[in-house]
């Protein structure tokens, strides 16, 4: 290899490592946001029930994100929502969610009551998992997110991607909060659906990158100081 392009492998080297240095940090930034949106969603878990709907007087001055919820009301079966794609414990499967009708008000919330199993992971008979009547339902709220959720027919049934909150509102004919309810596990309720419990507050994968990029980017960098160490022995043409 000649000099010249000797010098031009080990400047992409340093170019490498510098690069996956920054990244590295920019994983341990993403960790430490992480970390601090876990303890905020801790605090509105461990805070006190919000019960709705008498608690949506104040849903103007209240994020309901994370908070523990217990509500009345009934369900709008006819504006019932299927999400495809699920798994639970390697069985595919959709999630069923229905907008809770509470008294008083004219905004709904959105009840993921859970999982039924689906060979397809797409269509699913939901019409005898129906609960009639008032009902008073609990679980974690969690927040609706936009974008990527549109819907698609199959065998005569609306299915969703992800609960969509743009996309909800072309299709619920009333506002719905922007927040859905994760039912809690309840005995006492039907098989099916079966309710999932709130997903842990994890931090992800941000710590295993952040070192994967730190160790590439020391690799890159103990290449270059051998390109350098290699090319400082080898014998120099006579002038």
């Amino acid at each position: 290899m000649s000099p010249t392009s000797r010098r031009i492998l080990v400047a992409l080297l340093l170019l490498a490592g510098a690069a996956c240095a920054w990244l590295g940090f920019w994983q341990l930034d993403r960790l430490r946001e992480r970390r601090v949106a876990n303890r905020i969603a801790q605090h509105a878990r461990d805070a006190a029930v919000v019960r709705l709907p008498e608690g949506l007087g104040a849903a103007g001055d209240l994020d309901l994100a994370h908070r523990r919820i217990v509500a009345v009301g009934r369900y709008d079966a006819a504006n019932e929502i299927v999400v495809r794609g699920q798994v639970l414990n390697g069985l595919p499967g959709v999630h069923v969610v229905t907008p809770l009708r509470m008294a008083g008000t004219e905004v709904a919330l959105l009840v993921n009551r859970g999982f039924v199993p689906s060979p397809d992971a797409v269509t699913a008979e939901t019409d005898s998992l129906q609960e009639g009547g008032e009902v008073r339902v609990e679980g974690v709220a969690l927040p609706l997110s936009s974008g990527g959720g549109r819907p698609i027919e199959r065998r005569e049934q609306t299915t969703w991607g992800r609960l969509d909150r743009d996309a909800l509102a072309e299709r619920i004919p009333y506002p719905v909060l922007p927040v859905y309810l994760l039912q809690s596990p309840d005995s006492a309720l039907p098989r099916l659906p079966r309710r999932l419990a709130a997903p842990p507050l994890g931090e992800g994968s941000h710590l295993n990158y952040a070192v994967q990029w730190f160790l590439f980017g020391g690799m890159s960098v103990v290449f270059a100081v051998i390109f350098v160490a290699r090319g400082d022995r080898l014998p120099r043409a006579p002038s």
